[in-house]
């Protein structure tokens, strides 16, 4: 509980900061604009990605593979639209990265790391009703 009062405190007062930082350094328009167009970039990045993760679902689905890996790409397409749609510096390196397809793979490692892991401990617990 502690971990998310901070993430939603912490987070939002260190990017207002940068923000502020940033217009004092390059001027209040050009902050403005910046984080406008990650906006407007994230959009059509998240847009183009989604639907091109969509594609490869629907092949591997029509060819009888599990579609996980797109499931879990489709996921963080999602978030990552989510965030670059957040004004901020932060968000915005964590949405780009969460959206382009050669740094993605690294949250999908540390995903599948982790997973195993707590497999491997027995700590991995499914809940169903």
């Amino acid at each position: 509980m502690l971990k998310y009062l901070l993430l939603f405190t912490v987070v939002p007062l260190v990017e207002i900061w940068l923000l502020i930082e940033m217009g004092g350094i390059i001027g209040s328009g050009l902050t403005i604009l910046l984080i406008a167009s990650t906006g407007f970039i994230g959009v059509f990045l998240a847009k183009y990605q989604g639907l091109a993760v969509l594609s490869k679902m629907q092949r591997d689905m029509e060819l009888g593979i599990m579609p996980g890996d797109h499931l879990f790409d489709g996921a963080c397409i999602l978030v990552g639209g989510a965030f670059l749609l957040t004004p901020g510096l932060i968000t915005d390196l964590l949405g780009f990265s969460l959206i382009l397809p050669f740094t993605r793979i690294l949250y999908k490692t540390a995903a599948q790391a982790h997973l195993n892991r707590r497999m491997e401990n027995g700590t991995f617990h499914v809940w169903w009703r």
